[in-house]
Parts: C-alpha cells; structure tokens; sequence
C-alpha cells in the first residue's frame, strides 16, 4: 500500500512503456495483443494517478525509431490510437483528465490526426485533476532540433536577442507540453532512455522495471512512488549536516 504521506511525492510522472512486443512473444500472442494488452495498462495506471493526486502523467506510446517496425505492426498501433480515443475518451472526461499528445503526430495520417483533435478537444478541461500527456512520433534529439531551428529563425529575425535565450524561451519553443518531471519508470528490462524527453528529465529520478509492460500494475506504480518518497532529493545542493561535517572534520 502506497504511503498517505504528501511529502515528496512525485508531481509528474514520466514512463517508458516497454516490452508489449516481447510479452506477446512470450505468450504465443500478435504482436499486436501485447500492444493492445499495453493499453489496459494505461488506464489502470491512470486511474491510480488521479487517486496519489499527480498533476500530470506523460508516457511513451510511440518514438521517432518506431517508424523502422514492420508496416503491419505500425498499422496496428495506428488503429489502436484510434480504437483506444474511442473506448477511453468519456471515462477520462468522467475523472477530469485532460489529454495532450504531442510529437511529429502529422505524419500518422488524417484518420489519426482527426481523432486526437476530437480527444483533446473533449477533455479540454480547466481544472483537471490529471494532464495525460502522450508522446507519439515522438523523439527527444528531434525536439532539440526543432528548438533549434525555431529559436534560430527568431534570433534572424530579430524577434530575439542572443543573450535572452534562456530555459524559459527553450521550453517555450518545444512542441512538448510538459514540465520537469520527477520520476521516470521504465518497464521490459532494459536500462536506457531511448531518446525520451532528454531535456525534461534532467533532474529525474529513474526507476528500470524488469517486467514487460502488459505485466506491470498498480502494485507495482505504487510501490515506485513509495521509493520516490524515501529518495533525498538534493539538486545539487549538500545538505547542512554535511556542510557541517566537512568544517568540523576537514579532509585537509
């Protein structure tokens, strides 16, 4: 059970969602069952997001590098945006939860596009309880870039000057709607970042799962937050008692 405590709670949670591929291997299934057991996942996790009172959850649906996977499969993770908008989309205005995608979402096509439209739109919510933020054609070193880019065209056209670039004017430039976040989970083993929000997990805590993603559950996010809650998180900074020791029992 997950701990009452309000103290150092994560705010904004990020996930890898990894490993529905292997996990359909595994159980002798399609491909595409593990994708669609993946979703199910989605909305237990979800739910146990508005309970622990988390501003925003932001997870992984689809990277730049996926485009290199079978076109049958791609064609089956395109349906199954759409199938999920359609299952999921009145249970998230029920809870209060917004929905944002966020990525190079063009380049799924009309149908996809449409759909996300009519998602983010029904849950355009003032006062949500949680912002569900969903990466799709999304890459980190691609984000970069067109920051990049976008900034640069800004500074020749003079509508900025060099020296006032900063973390507000990047973050402004960044197609991604998100703000740092706190604890990054990633389930199916292995233990990388596979270009997911590279400049926004900076100060991260991060947490590698070996369970597949169509296995992971509440018990398991609870128990995530739980640790995040034991972690002493400092930014750089070194506590006073340290600081103390060090005057007290110099090393020179």
């Amino acid at each position: 059970m997950a701990n009452s405590s309000k103290t150092n709670t994560p705010k904004h949670v990020g996930i890898i969602m990894d490993g529905n591929g292997r996990w359909a291997i595994k159980n002798s299934l399609k491909i595409s069952e593990g994708h669609k057991k993946g979703v199910s996942i989605v909305k237990d996790i979800v739910e146990e997001s508005v309970k622990q009172d988390l501003s925003s959850l932001t997870i992984y649906a689809f990277s730049t590098e996926n485009w290199k996977r079978p076109k049958t499969e791609v064609t089956a993770i395109k349906k199954l945006v759409i199938d999920a908008i359609n299952d999921q989309v009145p249970e998230l205005k029920e809870q209060r939860v917004r929905l944002k995608f966020f990525g190079h979402t063009d380049d799924f096509g009309k149908k996809v596009i449409d759909k996300i439209a009519y998602a983010e739109e029904e849950t355009r919510i003032k006062k949500s309880k949680l912002d569900l933020n969903v990466a799709l054609g999304y890459g980190g070193k691609q984000d970069i870039v067109d920051i990049t880019r976008k900034i640069t065209s800004s500074v020749m056209a003079k509508q900025i000057k060099l020296e006032d670039i900063n973390e507000k004017v990047l973050h402004d430039a960044s197609s991604v709607p998100v703000e740092d976040i706190d604890l990054l989970i990633r389930t199916g083993g292995d233990k990388r970042l596979s270009n997911f929000l590279l400049y926004q997990i900076a100060y991260a805590e991060i947490m590698f799962i070996e369970k597949y993603w169509p296995d992971f559950n509440r018990k398991d996010f609870l128990k995530c937050i739980d640790n995040f809650k034991n972690i002493k998180r400092r930014f750089g900074k070194r506590k006073w008692i340290l600081c103390l020791q060090d005057l007290l029992h110099p090393s020179y």
